[in-house]
């Protein structure tokens, strides 16, 4: 019997979950909890075998509890289950030390090969899923000062209330955006916002 834990704030989904996962009969939901406090606690107390991580939660996103796990034991088995499927949700994903990575539109048959081929040890990535991991690897990383900047773009900020805002130089800001827009391959402050959205750098709920 597969032993899993599911960690999502959203409490129907998580019904939903539990359902269509024991329904299958060889899989049992040992606990479900709604945030990465209470992920880290119900894997010290029930040692699942495999972890089915959100990536959107209050307080500590699914990266991040994924990263505190792996580092409290590299074994651990984590599933992410998200809405988001830009290359940056992936590769953060990746970079944390998941082991699979589906969205939440996937049919219950794809969400059980997952868990069964990530309880096996194996990593799951669909096609489209490996293809972004793939592009993201090829594609120049962004400097935090970088994505700064972008957040900043996003509110529609000019270059002199970025320059106050960063405190730092309209001469660097310039700087900043045309090494930002080189490495999206774009060619103005649009095109930068719309290229960071799709690919998830970030989320214009953030």
């Amino acid at each position: 019997m597969t032993k899993i834990l599911i960690v999502d704030d959203h409490s129907l989904l998580r019904l939903g979950l539990i359902e269509a996962i024991e329904s299958y009969g060889e899989m049992e939901v040992i606990a479900d909890v709604s945030n990465g406090k209470e992920a880290l606690e119900a894997f010290e107390k029930n040692r699942p075998d495999v972890i089915i991580m959100d990536m959107r939660m209050p307080e500590a996103n699914g990266a991040e509890v994924t990263q505190l796990l792996v580092e409290k034991d590299p074994e651990a088995r984590i599933l992410i289950l998200s809405v988001y499927e830009g290359e940056e949700d992936v590769w953060r994903a990746v970079e944390a030390g998941a082991s699979g990575y589906l969205t939440k539109g996937a049919d219950t048959p794809d969400l059980l090969e997952a868990i069964t081929s990530v309880a096996r040890g194996e990593n799951y990535f669909p096609a489209r899923i490996a293809q972004k991991i793939k592009r993201r690897r090829e594609r120049h990383h962004l400097t935090n000062r970088e994505i700064e900047a972008l957040q900043l773009l996003v509110r529609g900020l000019s270059n002199k209330e970025i320059s106050s805002e960063l405190n730092i130089s309209e001469a660097t800001v310039k700087l900043h955006l045309s090494n930002l827009f080189e490495k999206l391959g774009v060619a103005d402050r649009t095109q930068a916002v719309v290229a960071a959205v799709q690919r998830g750098i970030l989320h214009l709920d953030d």
